[in-house]
This record gives structure tokens, sequence and C-alpha cells, in this order.
């Protein structure tokens, strides 16, 4: 099964933003948690540990890549229980993004944007996110966790289009 991509790119002054959405029906409180609890984080994405502050650095694991590597990350900016702003800098380059919670009608909606120099890679980014994304959806209803590979490469063309390419 190859679930459908939805991520959309858009040209900024510095770059490109590529945006995902998820919608969930439960309060912004509890998708708020989900994304910034270490042991809600941990059972989609990846453990995290450390003193979690805006300008502070916070040591995130990758737990579904192989290896299973850990990172720094820097949480730019925490507006409880709406944004949450970090940025990292590995082999790959700088990476930015934010996460926004936004209540709507009896639920919520969460926004991820990765603040991007250029859409290059882009057929790589966007698949791994919506993977990303849709394992938190998972864990969230205790569901079966997806499958990387029904992501990638079978989106690589969706997000290369959205480039242009």
């Amino acid at each position: 099964m190859t679930p459908t991509p939805s991520g959309r790119l858009s040209r900024t002054p510095d770059g490109c933003d590529l945006v995902l959405e998820r919608t969930f029906r439960a309060p912004v409180e509890d998708v708020w948690a989900s994304v910034t609890e270490p042991e809600s984080t941990a059972r989609w994405f990846g453990a995290w540990e450390g003193d979690a502050a805006p300008g502070r650095t916070v040591r995130a694991q990758m737990a579904f890549e192989e290896g299973a590597p850990w990172f720094d990350l820097r949480i730019d900016a925490c507006e409880p229980p709406h944004r949450l702003a970090v940025s990292t800098v590995d082999e790959h380059g700088s990476w930015r993004m934010e996460l926004l919670v936004t209540a709507a009608g009896d639920g919520s909606v969460l926004r991820l944007v990765q603040h991007l120099a250029s859409d290059a890679g882009i057929g790589d980014i966007g698949p791994g996110w919506e993977y990303y994304l849709d394992q938190l959806v998972a864990s969230r209803v205790d569901g079966p966790l997806p499958v990387f590979t029904d992501y990638h490469p079978g989106q690589k063309a969706y997000y290369e289009a959205l480039a242009g390419r």
C-alpha cells in the first residue's frame, strides 16, 4: 500500500517551506503532549533527553532510522501548546523545523513546517516526514506502525514534481 502524499512546497525569500499536516480528533493540549513529551515521541519518532527550554539543546534519537542515531536538537522557540521551533546540523546540512498545533472544530491540526534553503533533496525529505507523521497518527491509537518502503521511493516523484523537477 502506498499512502497518498499530502505535502506542499512554498517559496520563501530564504528558500522554501515544506508543509505537512495531520488532523486529530483530540484537543490541542493532547496533540502537543504527543510531540513534546519524551515517552510520547519515543513511540513515533524517538526519545529525547535533556533540559528542554528555548535556547537549550537536547539529545534526540531517530529510533526508526538504521542504527537509531542520537543527535543534538536545539530548541529555538517553545510556546506551549501551539508552537515548537527546533534546529539541528548534521552531515546532510542544517535543518530548521516548526511544529504548530491549532484547534480545528472539535479537534486539532498539527502542521509540520521544514524551512529549507533550497528544494534539493525534497524527493527524499517529503516521504520521510509523511512516514513519521503517519507513525504519530498510528502511535496515538495504538495502531500498526507504517512501513517506510510504502513511502519511499513511491512518493519521491510527487515531491520532486512540487519542486518542478
